[in-house]
């Protein structure tokens, strides 16, 4: 059984001479307490020293990676030349399916035994490995530490976002910087010249017109060619003959001078500075910037820390990145939740109509976070999936800026086809029919002869009963109801019949209450 060994100095394999002790695995140690011991245990079959720092470094990557670089191949075939056991005990399962791969016939072993076996093979590496003492083996353990740090953090040109993070940072903070020194100078300036800021709109002519004319006073003979169009030239010579503000002197119009050059050169840095942002949103981020655009893309990967942070969001998280205080509000006020944070300024969603851009939002973050997945795990860089998502998401806009909607169910398909109960074709003012309020149907039904002949029902009168022996007179009123038929009017032959019923019923009783009267006078 062979033992697989790695160190700072180079690859160390063991020949097991106990196999038996390796059961236990609670003892181990006992068996490695001194260098005796621990040399009837393990014997050295083969060891392979590093010439270089480099050549160190380059088999700790590839250990690190799992993967069996060429010196620990060449001295696992030396070793199986001589030795018969076919048996590798591995501490990396992940290295010891790589060594399976390129030498087949050896049978890799990887677990907890193997793990505390290394273990106490450590604790006496210099007695069994003849020529590294143990100030050699710190000094180089130290050195392959410090490269492989150095190699971890070193990075590629074409994919690094810290660059894109500072350079975004940079981006807003000149903004901001720009737009509280063009205030500044238009506040300063207006007090001499107050029409100039009505007449020249953009910041960047009306810091060029400050620069080169100096006082209202040499508008007159100053040639605005180069900076200002022949109408806006007349306008700005005009008002500088009536303008109603105050003198200055030449020591205030040299600082306002200075300052419009500040003005001007941070100008042209920050155009500088949006070009290189392009550049590297376009190495590091080319299917992102392809969907959101540099800024937007920049702004999310800044706001996230990192790409492979970014990557690691859901879209819904994507979605709302920049409203993180809008939606705790709102989860804690139990009110609507935002719909979009900084991707709302992306041109996709400005151009959706205005009830359609929570969908387009929804949508742009699902194709953004699968853009910044294949940017950030992707091996190869390629831009096909943001082009096919931008064309695809591209139509919805403009299928929706024109006001129509997906049939996604049966209702919403049938309402698509429903027309209106009542249309007129002619296109005048319609009347709303109101015989079209009932179901029933308003044909009048022919009556019959009997029907006509019978007179219509009359309204039941009051009786009055004769006094009794006790009291006075009581008047009962009885009511017959009589259904009528809605349209028409018309009592049908059974409430006829009933009626002549309850009649005949009413002479019988008056007829027995008269002869109970004559019986008792």
């Amino acid at each position: 059984m062979l033992v697989l060994f790695e160190t700072a100095a180079g690859f160390a394999v063991f020949k097991m001479l106990k196999e038996k002790a390796l059961k236990d695995v609670d003892n181990l140690p006992q068996y490695f307490a001194s260098a005796e011991s621990a040399s009837q245990m393990v014997q050295l079959a083969g060891f392979h020293k590093f010439k270089n720092s480099a050549e160190a470094l380059a088999a700790a990557v590839a250990l690190n990676e799992g993967k069996a670089c060429k010196p620990l191949r060449s001295v696992l075939k030396k070793v199986m030349k001589t030795e018969v056991q076919k048996k590798l005990l591995v501490l990396d399962a992940k290295l010891g399916t790589s060594i399976k791969d390129k030498l087949p016939e050896l049978e890799i072993v990887s677990n907890s035994s193997v793990m505390e076996l290394i273990r106490c093979i450590r604790g006496q590496m210099e007695s069994l490995i003849p020529g590294i003492s143990e100030k050699e083996a710190s000094a180089m353990m130290l050195g392959l530490g410090h490269n492989l740090a150095r190699y971890k953090l070193k990075f590629s040109p074409d994919k690094v976002d810290t660059m894109v993070v500072q350079a975004v940072n940079l981006l807003d903070d000149l903004d901001k910087e720009l737009n509280n020194y063009v205030m500044r100078v238009k506040e300063w300036y207006g007090w001499h010249f107050p029409e100039l800021s009505k007449i020249l709109v953009e910041n960047t002519a009306y810091v060029h017109t400050i620069k080169l004319m100096g006082m209202r006073t040499n508008a007159s003979t100053t040639d605005f060619s180069g900076i200002l169009d022949e109408e806006q030239a007349e306008l700005v010579k005009e008002a500088a003959e009536v303008s109603m503000g105050c003198q200055i002197n030449d020591e205030d119009i040299l600082y306002m001078r200075e300052l419009c050059d500040q003005i001007l050169d941070l100008t042209s840095y920050r155009s500088h500075l949006s070009d290189y942002l392009t550049r590297r949103m376009t190495c590091l981020a080319p299917n992102l910037t392809i969907m959101l655009g540099e800024l937007i893309g920049a702004r999310l990967i800044a706001h996230s820390g990192s790409l492979i942070n970014l990557a690691k969001n859901a879209s819904s998280t994507l979605q709302l990145i920049g409203a993180e205080k809008a939606l705790f509000r709102a989860l804690k006020t139990k009110k609507a939740t935002p719909k979009y944070g900084l991707i709302y300024h992306a041109e996709m969603v400005n151009r959706a109509p205005a009830d359609c851009k929570g969908k387009m939002s929804r949508m742009l973050a699902a194709k953004a976070s699968l853009a910044a997945r294949v940017d950030a795990l992707s091996e190869e860089t390629s831009t096909k999936i943001g082009e096919d998502s931008r064309v695809a998401l591209i139509k919805k806009v403009n299928f929706l800026s024109a006001g129509k909607s997906h049939q996604l169910s049966g209702r919403s398909k049938h309402q698509a086809k429903s027309k209106p109960h009542f249309s007129d074709r002619s296109g005048a003012e319609s009347i709303y029919p109101v015989s079209q309020d009932t179901t029933i149907s308003a044909v009048k039904r022919e009556r019959t002869d009997d029907e006509v002949e019978q007179p219509a029902a009359k309204k039941p009168k009051t009786e009055k009963l004769e006094p009794e022996e006790g009291g006075g007179e009581k008047e009962k009123k009885k009511k017959k109801k009589v259904k009528s038929e809605p349209v028409e009017s018309v009592v049908t032959e059974e409430a006829v019949a009933l009626h002549d019923v309850s009649v005949e019923k009413k002479k019988k009783k008056k007829k027995k209450k008269c002869k109970e009267e004559d019986e008792q006078e």
